[in-house]
């Protein structure tokens, strides 16, 4: 960006800034922007910001333009996702993940030919099978991303299909590539290195494959036609959350969607009587029992010591009275313990820890203590979170109970 590109540009945003002080409306503000600066890049605007604190602009001043930068954010996103071939479009990175995916079933079929011909030893065809395959094993992140973000979105239109029936593809292709690493282990010569291709290794290949023509001729086409551009984003501003599979997202849209969040940073509100959280809206009472039905002890301490809650579940594994609500939390401690809960909150607070934990036989039990540090989305210190558990049971634990075994 040329300096004197850039003068303009923080003269008309110093001018924006000082009217949103005095009560421009977003949307006047927004026209302004557009208008007298016009398309501006994420980095652009973070360069004009600094600048101006540069000038002696106090950051403060510059939060009150957060919701200038949401808009236009999302404005240049939505001129990316109104278009499905655009390079950040989610349709386009699940396509380019697919192109990867094709690469790594290819070889695959290389393989299982080769072994159908006799024409590799069992060793090579185990080695490279046993590869090829922990490459696949990133698919899992296509697949959670379809179900966790696609999905969900899909079914606010009705349309239910993918999740009631492509999920358990998604699960039946999962047990296939499990069960062909596993069994991969047993070739012990040519002969079943051929069986092995033709029963394990080509199904699965059959399956992903199949998988990629689904969704490309089926779900790709409806959820372009069902989906919103909004809906577009929302998607592509969760996704990173999930991952991606072989590929990397481009960087100017990576940075666009992380300014976005930045900018947009939801905040925790009150609306109609429930409490709106980022991730979901709850009535007090449903999040009272929510935390009164974990089987963990749950404490609070705030940011000046002192306790402000505690969960009350029905079996508690140390005694809580309401009567602590609003005391200091060294003075909830015996006298020998007070110094070394002082270190862990100086420690917590200076941000050089962030939990610390404990574990103690009581009355038989084995108790599981932890201490975190919370902070908001900045780093600033919170206060203190204390969990105990009783983890007698989990140490008991072995292999594996799933939810399909329920029952039986």
């Amino acid at each position: 960006m040329s300096a004197k590109k850039m003068e303009q540009q923080k003269k008309v945003i110093r001018e924006i800034i000082l009217g949103l002080h005095q009560g421009m409306s977003l949307e006047d503000a927004k026209a302004r922007m557009e208008k007298e600066v016009g398309e501006i890049s994420s980095l652009e605007i973070a360069e004009v910001e600094q600048s101006l604190i540069n000038d002696g602009m106090s950051t403060d001043e510059i939060k009150k333009f957060c919701n200038v930068h949401a808009l236009l954010f999302e404005s240049a996103l939505q001129k990316d996702m109104a278009e499905e071939e655009s390079a950040g479009h989610p349709v386009r990175l699940f396509k380019d993940e697919n192109r990867e995916i094709e690469k790594i079933t290819a070889k695959l079929k290389e393989l299982a030919a080769q072994a159908q011909a006799a024409s590799l030893d069992p060793g090579q065809f185990k080695a490279a099978v046993g590869e090829t395959l922990e490459q696949l094993r990133d698919i899992e992140l296509h697949y959670t991303r379809k179900e966790q973000l696609l999905f969900p979105y899909l079914e606010r239109y009705g349309f239910m299909g993918p999740s009631k029936v492509m999920w358990g593809k998604h699960n039946e292709i999962r047990d296939l590539h499990k069960a062909a690493l596993a069994d991969l282990e047993k070739v012990g010569d040519k002969a079943a290195a051929a069986k092995y291709a033709e029963e394990q290794l080509n199904l699965l290949i059959e399956e992903v494959d199949g998988m990629i023509f689904k969704e490309e001729n089926i779900l790709f086409p409806t959820s372009l036609e069902k989906l919103q551009t909004d809906d577009w984003i929302d998607i592509l501003k969760e996704s990173d959350q999930v991952g991606y599979a072989y590929i990397t997202p481009p960087a100017e849209t990576a940075h666009l969607v992380e300014a976005l969040k930045k900018a947009a940073a939801d905040k925790p509100s009150i609306q109609d009587g429930k409490i709106k959280l980022p991730s979901g809206l709850l009535a007090p009472e449903q999040l009272m029992h929510m935390l009164n039905a974990l089987p963990v002890d749950i404490t609070f301490v705030d940011h000046e010591d002192t306790v402000r809650y505690f969960s009350e579940n029905r079996e508690r594994i140390f005694v809580r009275t309401r009567a602590i609500v609003g005391r200091n939390v060294q003075n909830c401690h015996p006298p020998q313990s007070v110094d070394q809960v002082e270190k862990i909150l100086a420690s917590f607070k200076d941000g050089s820890r962030d939990s610390a934990e404990f574990w103690l036989n009581l009355k038989g039990k084995m108790i599981y203590i932890i201490f975190y540090a919370v902070r908001d989305e900045n780093g600033k210190y919170l206060g203190t979170l204390e969990v105990a558990q009783d983890i007698t049971a989990l140490q008991k634990l072995e292999g594996e109970r799933r939810l399909l075994d329920e029952g039986t």
